[in-house]
Order: C-alpha cells, then structure tokens, then sequence
C-alpha cells in the first residue's frame, strides 16, 4: 500500500525539523559552554587589581571581549539561518556588521600582545616605560577604529542600490555577510583587506618570535622568560590562522552547496561552523586560562565555585 503525497510531505516536514533541532543543539552546546568559560574568565579578569593594571591582561581582556562578542553574533546568525528566519537588510545589516567589528579585532590585538612580549623579554629594562597603560589604551582603540573604519568603507558599497524600504524589505534568503553585501567589488575588497591584516599581522608575530629567540642566546636574558615568550607567541601564529579563519568559512560553504548532497551538506555545515567559527573564539580562554600561572588559579577558584553552587543540595 502506497503512501499518499500528503503523508510523505508530513514526514519529510518532520525529518526538517528534527533535522534543525539536532543542527541547533549540536552548535548550540559547544557554543553555551565556551561562553560560560569565557564569561568566567572575563569576571576573573575584573576581580583582582593585578589584572586591570597589568598592561598584558588589559590586551586579553579586550581580546577576549571581542571573541565572546563575535562567539554570541555569529551563533545567532547561525541559529536564525538554521531556523530559516529572514529578517529585514536593517537587521542583517545591523548584525553582520557587528560580526565583522568583532572578527577584525582579533588579529589587530594578537599583534600588539606579541609586540608586549617582544619588548618584555628584548628590552625588560625600558619594557616599563614603553608598555604602559596609557600606550596600551591608546593601541586598543586604534585597533578598535582600524575594524570599524573596515566595516564603514564596506558599507560605503550600498550606495549604488536603492533601498527605499531599507527597514522593511525582507531579505530574500537567511541572514549572511554575502547575501548583505552581494557586491563583487565588496568581496575583492574583503579579499584584499583580509590578506593586508594576514600578511602584516603575520610577519609582526614572527619577526617578533625571531627577537625573541635571537634575544635568548644572549647571556643577559632570562632564559625561563624567553622560553615562555617563545612558545606564548608561537600559540599567538596558531591563533591569528584561526582568528582569520572566518574568511574562508562562506567561500567553503558556497564550493560545499554545488558539490556534495543536500543531507551532506547540512551535517557538514556544523562541524565546518564549530571548527571554524566556534573553537577558535574559545582558543584564547583556554590557553591563558590554563597556561598563565597568575590566572590559572582565580579561574579554577572561579569554576569551582560555580560547580559547587550548581550541586550544593538545597537544605530544609
């Protein structure tokens, strides 16, 4: 006995959705998690006077700021696309280029952090004059503004379209950076900027780990603080290939649609979106979480404080 087309519409209308819910869950764990870890993390950060005045935890607090931010945006592009919610260009608009503010942040302050650690252990004696926290402000909000001039010449490319129901008119598709901005120049712009921070932001790190190591072989250096220098900046060129790791994540999902099946595609698209977007937003809080020796324990204090609350059986 055959199916009726109303039964088999019902059952593929129930696959969807289940098909969505396990996509939102699946995303959504990893993600919650993570933002509890850098959400701690960041209280931790505020609650001792030796954070908020050392110039180096001043630069991670901002970075962290930043992926926590760009963590939280891109989830709720990622969970409206997979509901299938379109919303209006004024709201897209509004929430991609939040998601673009917060990704160009990242690789702008892992340079300075590398530049703090190359004058630490190069020039430990002028390190106190140069890095201070006036420099350190100063450097933070031009990083700040080097993003958001980024995101404003982007926005300069809607002007040749005419939006007269700018706040009203639904998008065809989902919510995403190309369907906001479907100007080919726009993407060769974004190309080209990409590689101008990867390239620059790139030989900034590794010049810096050249000093450092041709800094160590000086009898004058502290060898424990080179050392630690060294592998803090090589973890600094992993995170600034993930930082820019985004870039890539739309053009891969753009090649995946036309080669692989619809079912691949989706499974694919989560495990692309976790890997790409939501590890390397929670890379940061795990390596100083875990590696600093003056955070390490304010953290644990913290995570354990919250476990204990969260088990703590209610007394009569």
């Amino acid at each position: 006995m055959s199916s009726s087309p109303f039964n088999i519409t019902i059952e593929q209308q129930y696959q969807g959705l289940l098909e969505r819910i396990v996509l939102c869950f699946l995303s959504t764990g990893p993600a919650c998690f993570f933002l509890f870890i850098n959400g701690t993390l960041l209280f931790s950060l505020r609650s001792k006077p030796v954070f908020r005045y050392t110039c180096r935890y001043i630069l991670l607090y901002n970075l962290l700021v930043a992926d926590t931010a760009q963590l939280v945006v891109t989830q709720v592009l990622f969970l409206l696309a997979v509901g299938r919610v379109r919303l209006t260009y004024a709201v897209c608009g509004t929430i991609t280029t939040m998601a673009n503010l917060t990704a160009g942040i990242s690789p702008l302050i892992l340079v300075i952090m590398s530049l703090e650690r190359y004058v630490a252990v190069c020039y430990p004696l002028r390190h106190a004059s140069i890095i201070t926290i006036k420099n350190t402000v100063v450097a933070i909000i031009a990083a700040w503004a080097v993003s958001s001039l980024n995101n404003v010449t982007r926005n300069l490319f809607l002007i040749e379209y005419s939006y007269e129901n700018f706040g009203s008119v639904l998008m065809q598709d989902y919510c995403t950076d190309v369907g906001w901005l479907p100007n080919s120049l726009c993407d060769y712009y974004d190309r080209a900027f990409n590689a101008v921070v990867f390239v620059s932001a790139g030989l900034t790190v590794i010049s810096s780990y050249t000093g450092v190591v041709i800094a160590a072989k000086s009898a004058s250096t502290d060898k424990a603080s080179a050392l630690k220098a060294r592998k803090t900046l090589l973890l600094h060129i992993v995170q600034l290939i993930l930082s820019l790791s985004h870039t890539i994540y739309y053009p891969l999902l753009i090649t995946l649609a036309t080669t692989v099946r619809r079912i691949v595609f989706v499974w694919v698209q989560d495990v692309i979106y976790v890997l790409f977007i939501i590890l390397p937003r929670c890379l940061t809080s795990l390596i100083y979480g875990l590696r600093d020796q003056t955070i390490r324990p304010v953290l644990l204090g913290h995570l354990c404080c919250h476990w204990k609350l969260s088990v703590e059986p209610v007394t009569s």
